[in-house]
């Protein structure tokens, strides 16, 4: 039997690398789940096993516009999260970050929906403080090659909270660091993504700088379960929360293991540092764990070897 509307979780960016991860739990868990995506990063094939379920629904619609639907959640997903594609398009990426908020927003207050927000790291910028705590405000470049990302990402906080203080909507907003897993795509420019890619072609691994820059990986299975926490917590539980892993490793290290793992006879090279990009990005996640009762489980090498396994299969390697 159907359920009400009320019961039906809306998912934007459902067909995106996290977001197809998010539909399959909470279609396991026994939600009805409506799946939006425009198919500009996402696609279809990272949710075609849900297709078969009668619980599941894809609508290909972009955020940009208004979206009449009736539901009782949404998790706000949409938007471009490598460099690579959000700089391809940079005016559109804003506009996914802050009309899509915007429409999303009026859509859960039309209809007096939960709403979560996936909001980056990115807003923190280069920081200055480290590991980055919820309450630091970011050392971001407004107008860098970056700042449609990082920016259009702050825009929709605030326009969360505003919200939140204008017509007491239910908001939820986590702060997602780097996640990886099966369902990346290999063209996206992340750097986990990049080295297994490389890897398995034999190409050469390309370290930007020194190699010495630091990031902390999280496996996409925990930050599925976080998200999942987070919109389950009382009402008057807004964030932002960070999500993510606080174990920190250097990009040279993450490449030394990757050929280890894959048994590429890959070399590494270097490369030029790009523009604004951060020096160090690990979370401080204790608000998490308060709130959520939540930690990362998944070590690096036990994560990367699904995620190996995947591109191996994709490129047919």
């Amino acid at each position: 039997m159907k359920h009400s509307f009320a019961d039906t979780i809306l998912v934007t960016g459902g067909a995106g690398f996290l977001g197809s991860h998010l539909c399959e739990r909470l279609i396991a868990a026994g939600h009805d789940v409506l799946c939006v995506d425009n198919e500009y990063t996402g696609t279809k094939r990272n949710v075609s096993q849900l297709l078969k379920s009668d619980r599941f629904e894809f609508l290909r619609h972009d955020v940009t516009f208004p979206l009449y639907v009736e539901v009782g959640e949404i998790y706000n997903l949409a938007c471009p999260a490598s460099p690579v594609h959000y700089q391809r398009d940079p005016v559109q990426t804003t506009k996914t970050s802050v009309h899509g908020a915007i429409n999303m927003l009026g859509l859960a207050k039309r209809v007096r929906a939960r709403i979560l927000q996936a909001s980056t790291s990115e807003v923190y910028g280069d920081p200055e403080v480290h590991p980055q705590p919820e309450g630091y405000w970011g050392s971001v470049n407004p107008i860098g090659i970056r700042s449609c990302y990082d920016e259009g990402k702050r825009c929709a906080e605030t326009l969360f909270f505003d919200y939140f203080r204008q017509h007491q909507l239910d908001i939820k907003i986590v702060r997602i660091f780097n996640t990886y897993g099966p369902r990346m795509r290999p063209d996206d420019g992340r750097v986990v993504s990049n080295f297994i890619v490389q890897a398995l072609k034999g190409e050469d691994i390309t370290v930007f700088g020194d190699g010495r820059q630091t990031r902390s990986f999280c496996y996409v299975d925990d930050l599925v379960e976080a998200m999942i926490r987070m919109m389950a917590t009382d009402r008057g539980i807004t964030g932002p929360v960070n999500i993510g892993n606080p174990t920190e490793f250097s990009i040279l290290e993450l490449a030394e293991t990757v050929l280890r793992l894959t048994g590429s006879r890959s070399r590494i090279v270097s490369k030029p540092l790009p523009d604004d990009d951060p020096r160090q990005r690990r979370p401080d996640v204790s608000l998490a764990h308060s709130v959520l009762h939540w930690q990362p489980t998944t070590p690096l090498e036990e994560g990367l070897q699904p995620t190996i396994a995947y591109f191996r299969e994709l490129l047919g390697i």
